[in-house]
């Protein structure tokens, strides 16, 4: 037995074999480019305003710039190649001759049925001898035959009456499908001869070098050191160390500001002679005076020295058009504004590895200095400028009219909005002010800022009543949006308050993925609120940031500290998405009230423990929160003691204790005596309330009850 291998000359089979591999790669190229993205600043709703800044035209142009560096060029490329190459396989299977294989029988070469028996067999077979034998049979020209024609014929017919008649032969066709016994194995190959023949070999070597040799490696090369040049903030490595290196534990947000130009990311944008254009005229805008007599950029004579004290250069000329976006500056050159707008999502995403460094220190002062300056990048405000700012239409000069002039404290938005209407309209709107349009459009603005007012904050170990050294604890943060100027704020729900335990086996409830599925609140009309964890997360509007070249969707930043000594104590908790509606249909706030966790190890030693909590939004100036909680830990023993006391109760009717009891009382019918209910255990401090009691639901709630300042 020899075997063969045979190459598909006609192009039936290759087509088949290139247009699978081909659609293994293109379909799931094809899915990731039409899914949606999932991204929050994609899918979130955004703040109804008509406001077009001055340079409205160069933001949306950096926005546009940044969607075709997302489209993905070379996938979308390799997509329509993909199905080029998938059609002309397919044209190709339509149009290639199909060649049926020939499977050897016998009653067929015969023309026989296979109901036939052996008698009607040779009779047929002998009349086909008389036919087809080559003493009897003639050559006919006319149909092209030849002796050797005729030969093989009889020879085919031959077989075919043995492999019924003659055992032998007949055991090799039932066993083999051949009268011959085994017949050469062969092996087709979906692919044209001509890539093996005709010296045609060492191309197709060539190819697979190049394709094993060179291109694997290279694109596997290519996606390993990309991932390992940038952190998982998505900055070089290169910028983290330089920001490293200009950590100072007394920096201040100027100082912020300045690490930030040291980015390696800037050489993208300004290549080349790019770095030291214009540079002279951009600082003479910055020192020009501004209103009150700062200087026109907002920044101070200490971060003046900063700048001038850099060589002329790439981070000279970053730093003076962080300064100049910073401060809205006028830079009358179409070139340096497209820059300035250009510069400043690259420094908020400096910023996130900056912020990641210092809280890997633990200092407050620079951590709370970086959170500003996110706050600043993304609404082009200066570090200490009015927060009035971030409405449309409001200047500097306008802000500081409504203000009062020499105040050296600023409104913020919600004291701006507490103001009464009539006298609020009689600051801003006038000569030199805002037009009553103008006042109209920043108050509608006002009234959707995502202001969070946080009603109480307390912890808690779900399951327990206490907290005991070393347990997990829940940090719980309840709280309501009101934006600026809401008026008729429903009163505060108090079942709205209350933190209900999740059932044992919810699981995402329980590591803090979910809503508890047992969650149900009750609406000030008694009717039952259902917020089940197969809700969708409820995303905030997008953060109004007309001067920033990004949509960006506000994160909100959750930590706690120790004011004793200047340093964190819980790392931040980030929330992007929220478990119930902010706003309803018609654009209203609902007034829900929206629940924040965070969990971390309980101390290892019991005691009373204070720590301010941080509620920061990275998106807006002048809505942060902060405010007192304490954390009571109870020892182990005491809390066990407590715990004990709580849970004496009588016996269980179908006990043996029980019937005694029944029996001692009168009968056995009957439902047993109700449990009192526990008192509270009050703490003896006059300073502080525990709010430490046994509820009779799975509610706990374990020691804080907090008010909040409002920065």
């Amino acid at each position: 037995m020899s075997t063969d291998y045979n190459y598909d000359e006609q192009g039936q089979f290759f087509p088949y074999f290139i247009l699978t591999v081909t659609g293994l790669v293109t379909l799931p190229l094809t899915y990731s480019l039409l899914t949606p993205s999932e991204d929050l600043e994609n899918t979130a709703p955004r703040i109804e305003s008509d406001f077009k800044p001055k340079h409205a035209d160069l933001i949306e142009g950096q926005k546009r710039k940044q969607r075709r560096r997302e489209r993905r060029l070379k996938r979308i490329t390799t997509v329509v190649l993909g199905y080029l190459l998938m059609g002309w396989m397919i044209y190709l299977i339509m149009v290639t001759a199909r060649t049926i294989p020939k499977i050897w029988d016998p009653y067929n070469i015969l023309g026989l049925s296979r109901s036939a028996d052996e008698k009607s067999i040779r009779s047929h077979w002998r009349r086909l001898t008389l036919k087809y034998h080559p003493d009897k049979a003639r050559v006919d020209p006319a149909l092209n035959e030849t002796v050797e024609v005729i030969n093989d014929r009889y020879v085919e017919l031959s077989k075919a009456y043995k492999a019924l008649t003659d055992e032998d032969v007949r055991n090799n066709y039932i066993q083999y499908g051949h009268p011959d016994g085994k017949q050469s194995f062969s092996i087709g190959i979906a692919l044209p001869k001509f890539i093996i023949t005709d010296g045609n070999g060492k191309y197709v070597l060539l190819v697979y070098g190049l394709l094993l040799g060179v291109l694997l490696p290279y694109i596997v090369g290519k996606w390993w050191y990309g991932t390992q040049r940038v952190t998982k903030e998505k900055v070089l490595i290169a910028s983290a160390g330089k920001l490293f290196k200009e950590y100072t534990e007394d920096m201040s947000e100027g100082g912020v500001i300045a690490a930030l130009s040291t980015g390696e990311e800037y050489q993208e944008v300004l290549k080349g002679q790019k770095a030291d254009t214009g540079l002279g005229k951009l600082e003479n805008r910055l020192s020009a005076e501004g209103v009150n007599g700062s200087m026109a950029a907002g920044f101070t004579m200490k971060d003046k020295e900063k700048l001038e004290s850099l060589d002329g250069g790439l981070r000279r000329k970053v730093l003076a058009l962080l300064w100049a976006y910073l401060g809205r500056v006028e830079l009358d050159d179409a070139t340096l504004n497209d820059e300035k707008y250009e510069v400043a999502p690259i420094a908020l995403a400096l910023n996130e590895a900056f912020t990641a460094i210092c809280l890997a220190y633990g200092n407050i002062i620079p951590i709370t200095f970086s959170y500003r300056t996110s706050q600043n990048l993304i609404q082009a405000m200066a570090p200490g400028s009015s927060p009035l700012l971030q409405l449309p239409y409001i200047t500097s000069s306008i802000a500081q009219a409504i203000e009062g002039g020499n105040t050296k404290t600023h409104l913020t938005v919600q004291e701006f909005m507490r103001i009464p209407d009539e006298r609020r309209r009689k600051l801003a709107v006038g000569s030199s002010l805002l037009s009553d349009s103008q006042y109209r459009a920043a108050v509608a603005v006002a009234k959707q800022l995502p202001v969070f007012s946080v009603e109480k904050a307390f912890f808690k170990v779900t399951g327990e009543r206490y907290i005991t050294p070393g347990s997990l604890v829940q940090f719980v943060v309840k709280a309501r949006m009101i934006p600026p100027g809401t008026v008729n704020v429903p009163a505060v729900n108090e079942l709205d308050l209350e933190d209900i335990d999740p059932d044992e086996d919810d699981l995402d409830a329980l590591l803090g993925r979910k809503t508890p599925k047992n969650e149900k609140v009750k609406a000030a009309d008694g009717e039952d609120l259902d917020f089940s964890s197969e809700d969708k997360s409820v995303q905030p509007p997008l953060a109004f940031a007309p001067y920033f070249a990004r949509d960006h969707s506000p994160r909100w930043h959750v930590y706690l500290s120790d004011s004793k000594v200047g340093r964190m104590a819980v790392q931040p908790f980030v929330f992007t998405t929220f478990d119930k509606p902010l706003f309803d249909e018609e654009g209203n706030p609902t007034f829900n009230m929206q629940t924040l966790k965070m969990q971390f190890g309980a101390p290892p030693q019991a005691g009373q423990y204070t720590f301010v909590m941080h509620l920061i939004c990275d998106s807006y100036v002048g809505i942060d929160t902060k405010t007192e909680v304490t954390l009571n830990v109870e020892e182990m023993a005491k809390a066990v003691e407590m715990q004990d006391e709580d849970e004496i109760s009588e016996p269980e009717e179908d006990s043996i204790a029980g019937q005694m009891t029944a029996l001692k009382t009168g009968g056995l019918a009957g439902p047993p005596p109700k449990r009192k209910a526990r008192k509270p255990v009050q703490e003896e401090s006059s300073e502080d309330e525990s709010d430490t009691e046994g509820d009779e639901d799975d509610a706990s709630e374990t020691d804080t009850n907090t008010d909040t300042d409002e920065e």
